[in-house]
Parts: structure tokens; sequence; C-alpha cells
């Protein structure tokens, strides 16, 4: 029943192998991307809480009777300064993802 050819496990192996190998590949990288999208997302919310946190003690603990016009204040500024860290962390993450795949390919 030899219809010619030769060692049809060993290739069936290294088909295996190879699957095996890509799947883990694309494994890794979603799970590199989805921490990546939690780090921005920590940053940004962090980022805007502290700055909340810096006006309400303004609000309540300099006694320069703004309430609640400091903690607003700050919470506009918060949110844009996480807006911006978020954007400037994505872009750090995408120039290395191109420098990885550039590296690899």
């Amino acid at each position: 029943m030899s219809d010619g050819r030769r060692s049809d496990g060993d290739e069936l192996g290294r088909r295996i192998a190879a699957a095996k190998a890509t799947h883990a590949a694309a494994d890794h990288s979603h799970a590199r991307a989805e921490g990546r999208g939690w780090a921005i997302g920590i940053e940004f919310v962090g980022t805007v809480l502290v700055a909340t946190a810096i006006g309400w003690a303004i609000d309540t603990y300099a006694g320069l009777h703004t309430r609640p016009f400091a903690m607003i204040a700050m919470l506009v500024i918060g949110f844009a300064a996480g807006t911006r860290r978020a954007m400037q962390t994505s872009a750090q993450f995408d120039n290395s993802t191109a420098n990885d795949v550039a590296a690899k390919g």
C-alpha cells in the first residue's frame, strides 16, 4: 500500500509543530496587546482621579472658598492630561510593535 510517499508521520509532525508555534505566537501577541490596553486605561483613569483629588483637597483644605470650582477645574485638567498621556503611551506602544515586527521579519 505504498503510494510513493515517504515518512508521512514526519511530515505531519512538522506541520503540527509549525501550527503550534504559530498559535503560540498569536496567543502571546494577543496577551501583549491586552496588557498594553489595560496599561493605557489605568494611566488615564489614574491621572483623572489624582487631579480630581487635588482639586477636592484645594476646595476642602485651602480655605479659598472655591467649592466646587477647583475640583471641576482640576477634573478638566486631569482629563486633558490623561488623554495626552494615553496618546503618548499608545504611540510608544505602536512604535515598539513596529520595531518588533521589523526585527522579526
